[in-house]
């Protein structure tokens, strides 16, 4: 479900929002995956905000430049991922 037809996405004002999927969200913390236009250009990101008072602020933000990064980061994840799970 798309996250934009619920609460605005907490973005800078230099970047638009195309669309994005929350993955976690609770009262003071909020994880999700966007789509957004920068410049021109589209890019995928997923960002980490804590809530201070009655605003998100950005903990941490990871931006994933093209698929091939995007497998090099899901191969070494889902490797930890077997390890822990004693696969």
């Amino acid at each position: 479900m798309s996250i934009l037809s619920e609460e605005k996405i907490p973005v800078s004002e230099a970047l638009k929002p195309l669309d994005a999927k929350t993955i976690y969200k609770t009262n003071r913390w909020w994880c999700s995956v966007v789509l957004l236009e920068s410049f021109g250009r589209r890019q995928v990101a997923l960002y980490l905000w804590r809530k201070s008072g009655d605003r998100w602020k950005r903990q941490q933000k990871f931006i994933v430049h093209d698929k091939g990064e995007w497998e090099k980061v899901k191969e070494a994840v889902e490797g930890f991922l077997r390890r822990i799970e004693g696969i």
